[in-house]
């Protein structure tokens, strides 16, 4: 597998979490007072599907243009439902020249990363800091970010940026941490990770994503998220109150009997909006029916 994120742009994975993204940024709109978006493995922040990389694995063709094409085919434009309503606008954005009548998504060829996907729903009051340590990629992240005033770029390790940049001055925001996993302890890592992030800034939403491969390591990933104690919810005087507020959603495509290949894609949430859960559970079966997926896997719930 080849990490560099232009291989695999608009795959199924990058439809599910990018709508998730899309639902968090909604609620943080939902009050006046800025926010702030901490992306720490920013990417090139968006991607030409027709690049020659992108095209040699053809991932697109089972994500998003699959996804088009099936709205397409009922006739009628992509359904602007609370779910799916603002990733749809800044895909439309972004290409101007698609028509979403088209099966075919004739002039739809850009895609936006999470960095561009957070600037384009950003408002005047709220900031993205984009973090992306490849040298080729933070470069181009630079330069597909310039139209966006909001947006603070930095070629650095995202892990650190945990340190040097939470909490924000806004105090109110997210955090998303979506690694290549190049480290095959990667997994094993980020409980600890995660719980020294939420440490610096309990408030905070934290949206990490992770890849449906092998079943007995994300068991093991998720008790250790217990084990730091990010399932249990406390008062001001730090006694638990015994409520999880450590969501799991999973969007499983393939059967996991093979763990050599990418089955579905994870995200753990920390301090989830309310509404999150249920806005997830209505959308993954129709995403599993427009994604054409063989395998229709997966749950929502609490840790």
């Amino acid at each position: 597998m080849n990490y560099r994120h232009i291989y695999h742009a608009g795959n199924r994975c990058d439809v599910v979490k990018h709508l998730a993204l899309t639902l968090v940024l909604a609620y943080l709109c939902v009050k006046e007072a800025g926010f702030c978006v901490l992306d720490t493995h920013a990417g090139c922040g968006r991607y030409d599907l027709e690049d020659a990389r992108a095209a040699k694995t053809a991932e697109a063709r089972e994500g998003i243009l699959s996804l088009l094409k099936a709205s397409a085919m009922q006739g009628q434009e992509p359904q602007r439902s609370e779910e799916l309503k603002d990733y749809l606008d800044v895909l439309q954005r972004l290409n101007p020249g698609w028509n979403p009548a088209d099966p075919e998504a004739t002039g739809f060829r850009l895609y936006p990363g999470s960095p561009c996907l957070t600037a384009s729903l950003l408002r005047p009051q709220d900031r993205l800091v984009a973090c992306e340590l490849h040298e080729e990629d933070a470069a181009e992240l630079k330069r597909n970010m310039r139209g966006f005033p909001q947006a603070q770029i930095h070629a650095r390790d995202g892990y650190q940026a945990l340190r040097a940049f939470l909490p924000p001055p806004e105090k109110r925001g997210m955090v998303l941490i979506d690694p290549p996993y190049e480290d095959a302890e990667e997994l094993e890592k980020l409980p600890g990770i995660l719980a020294e992030a939420w440490k610096r800034w309990p408030q905070g939403i934290y949206m990490l994503w992770y890849p449906v491969k092998e079943r007995p390591a994300i068991w093991r990933f998720h008790e250790a998220l217990r084990g730091h104690g990010l399932a249990s919810s406390f008062d001001e005087a730090g006694k638990s109150q015994g409520e999880s507020k450590l969501l799991c959603a999973e969007f499983v495509y393939h059967e996991e009997i093979r763990s050599d290949r990418l089955n579905g894609s994870g995200l753990i949430v920390l301090n989830p909006p309310w509404q999150l859960a249920d806005s997830l559970r209505k959308l993954f079966p129709l995403l599993h029916k427009a994604l054409g997926t063989d395998h229709a896997g997966g749950s929502v719930s609490f840790l």
